[in-house]
């Protein structure tokens, strides 16, 4: 039995809780996690009652135990297996923190060595996988191109699409996936571009890897600048997990047909693609670009997001969760001026988000709402200091999200948990006669 499961098992409170429902009554048990959060199980509601809860959205609704991720959205806390974001953003790499996700301990020297060895052992791609990406159209999204190539993938792994994977069959399997994605990820930006495909270097490290494959050419290779490689680091390592996020609890949903652990991420791909989600930093750039080109300042820009008469929306600005200061945008930001410090760079799509930052900050309207910036709000500027197009955003989310999505679909396996199938309130039509088609008005 693993970890979590045991500590939900100790987690079980003396107190009670007690619904009634006319002349039905049932008492529930209440847990509380490590974090003091407290949960009433109703996983015996219906059976015992007949009645459902109704949560649309699921924003009040526990969907799994988990240990891989905490997140306080009051107080403005994000951790990985214990670690502050912070913490890991400082002193870590991708490799480190994906390894930590996914096997939940920091690794040792030996350990981190192994794993870094199988990625660079996996970074090639099949030569038959390689024609797959000529039968895309010129402009197909790279976000589509991601989702297909990884269930492509897994027909040249088949030993791996079982999911009755031990330990060392899990480590191949997601070393597999973390080292490829960044492969596809490459060559996918290298069709759209109708360059030719640029092979992977085995002497670069994770994040220099992918950089020389998106941008080296067959006679000039790509010279790796550290300080953009750490921000690369920085970029996969906030984005690593974000606990029963959209795409999360799609990996888990479609994970608990027990479908495999390829097609199970490619589902977490699409889930991500939409621009309430992975998309959102996008739309942050977009709108810069156009306050940009308007040439209006921030405090107009504020006073129209304040209008409710208005259709402008100010993207970057708020969040589901977090209700304080979204800690992985503090760590963004630190590292964007950092990095336009160290390359003499300037941009005025991020003077244009300084100035917006600014001035909400100290508006009554977003500080009465608790409307702080988000991750998407610098991870774009991050972006396009490195030299990564707008249309790869999303792909990159994908990337460093990749740790995540694989480390819930073995949890959820590890814990036996039962097919996801959520209850529905039903409000269409009880009963209508069939009607021939000549009788029809």
């Amino acid at each position: 039995m693993v970890v979590s499961v045991e500590r939900f098992q100790k987690a079980k409170l003396d107190d009670k809780a007690v619904l009634t429902f006319r002349d039905k009554s049932i008492t529930l048990d209440v847990y509380q996690g490590t974090q003091n959060e407290v949960g009433i199980d109703i996983t015996e509601l219906r059976e015992k009652t007949g009645l459902i809860t109704i949560d649309p959205g699921y924003a009040n609704t526990g969907s799994a135990v988990s240990d891989i991720t905490f997140v306080d959205g009051e107080k403005g806390i994000l951790k990985f297996r214990g670690y502050s974001i912070e913490g890991l953003a400082e002193h870590s790499t991708f490799v480190e923190v994906a390894y930590l996700i996914l096997f939940g301990k920091l690794p040792t020297k030996d350990e981190y060595h192994e794993f870094s060895h199988l990625l660079e052992e996996h970074t090639a791609l099949h030569t038959s996988l390689e024609h797959h990406f000529n039968g895309f159209p010129d402009g197909a999204p790279p976000m589509a191109i991601l989702s297909a190539m990884l269930n492509a993938t897994a027909c040249h792994h088949p030993e791996l699409l079982d999911t009755e994977l031990d330990a060392n069959n899990f480590m191949t399997a997601s070393a597999k996936i973390l080292s490829k994605v960044r492969t596809i990820a490459a060559m996918s930006y290298r069709r759209s571009q109708g360059f030719p495909i640029i092979h992977p270097n085995h002497q670069l490290k994770y994040c220099a890897n992918f950089l020389h494959m998106m941008f080296s050419q067959p006679y000039r290779e790509f010279q790796v600048d550290p300080v953009l490689e750490r921000a690369l680091n920085i970029f996969f390592i906030v984005h690593a997990d974000h606990e029963q996020n959209c795409s999360a609890s799609t990996v888990r949903m479609v994970g608990s047909s027990r479908a495999n652990l390829f097609s199970s991420v490619a589902a977490g791909v699409c889930a991500l693609w939409g621009p309430l989600h992975g998309g959102a930093n996008r739309e942050v750039i977009n709108m810069l670009q156009s306050i940009h080109k308007e040439g209006k300042s921030a405090a107009e820009i504020i006073a129209l997001a304040k209008d409710k008469k208005s259709t402008f929306r100010l993207m970057g600005f708020g969040h589901r969760v977090y209700k304080n200061f979204d800690p992985r945008a503090r760590i963004l930001k630190k590292h964007v001026d950092k990095l336009f410090e160290i390359l003499h760079k300037s941009d005025p799509l991020l003077d244009i988000a300084i100035e917006l930052e600014e001035q909400a900050l100290n508006d009554d309207y977003f500080i009465e709402r608790k409307l702080y910036p988000n991750v998407d709000f610098y991870s774009g500027i991050l972006l396009r200091a490195i030299g990564i197009p707008l249309n790869m955003f999303t792909v990159l989310f994908a990337i460093g999200r990749m740790p995540g999505w694989m480390a819930h679909w073995k949890e959820l396996l590890d814990h036996n948990q039962r097919i996801n199938r959520p209850r529905q309130l039903y409000m269409g039509y009880t009963h209508r006669d069939f009607i021939p088609m000549d009788e029809r008005d």
